[in-house]
């Protein structure tokens, strides 16, 4: 039970070339970031279905970059680091991280740390997650009972994932509904959009927030999404 895809954040250059091909060789696909800046920046940052996080990085250090994964994704995150400190375990728990293993560690160990930590994703993954768009009322109920105002333009981008029943939406497709296909400045206008939508997602509910990027495509609604 090994997660499908997975970022392994941490600057060490040998440790991450010889774990990743380790992870590699048992059908993992494994993308390596030095930078937990040019993890965070990349599109498709919030879409691995596991994380494997150092705290000592360049950039956005360990402790905040799984605070802002833990905001975006409940994908399994499981801290391997070398950095010592009375605190430390404390500090990536609080944070949103699943398990700690401080180095030097085995590879069979992390292996062994990746299975426990997806039978929990896997588990928490079946339970009902359904969220609501509430055409009449003009906003999208989450899980948990909490109400999002939406505006014209958030319901036009929610209406297209109810259409699209939980496949992506290509940025095309979204642009067309929101009036902006032939703008010079529409991707902008697109990708601002979304922000505000998250960002209304996010004050409303402490509930992870489902819609997030698809590299090279647009955008998908990770999460079953019904007409209330």
């Amino acid at each position: 039970m090994l997660p499908r895809t997975l970022a392994l954040v941490d600057d060490d250059k040998e440790y991450t070339e010889f774990l990743s091909q380790h992870l590699r060789d048992q059908g993992v696909r494994v993308d390596v970031f030095s930078d937990s800046s040019d993890l965070l920046a990349s599109e498709g940052a919030y879409t691995y279905d596991f994380y494997i996080v150092d705290l000592m990085l360049p950039g956005v250090d360990g402790v905040e970059t799984i605070r802002i994964l833990r905001r975006r994704t409940s994908a399994g995150v499981l801290v391997v680091s070398g950095k010592l400190a009375p605190d430390v375990f404390k500090q990536v728990v609080e944070a949103g991280a699943d398990m700690y293993l401080a180095k030097p560690v085995q590879f069979e160990q992390v292996v062994i740390a990746l299975h426990a930590v997806q039978r929990r994703v896997d588990a928490v993954g079946q339970v009902a997650t359904t969220w609501k768009l509430d055409r009449h009322s003009g906003q999208l109920v989450a899980p948990d009972g909490a109400r999002v105002d939406l505006s014209e333009a958030d319901l036009a981008v929610m209406e297209c994932f109810i259409e699209a029943q939980g496949a992506a939406v290509a940025r095309e497709t979204l642009l067309q509904r929101l009036g902006r296909a032939a703008a010079a400045d529409a991707d902008d206008g697109l990708n601002a959009t979304i922000y505000r939508l998250r960002r209304r997602i996010e004050r409303a509910t402490p509930m992870l927030v489902p819609l997030q990027s698809r590299s090279r495509v647009g955008y998908v609604f990770r999460a079953p999404l019904t007409l209330a």
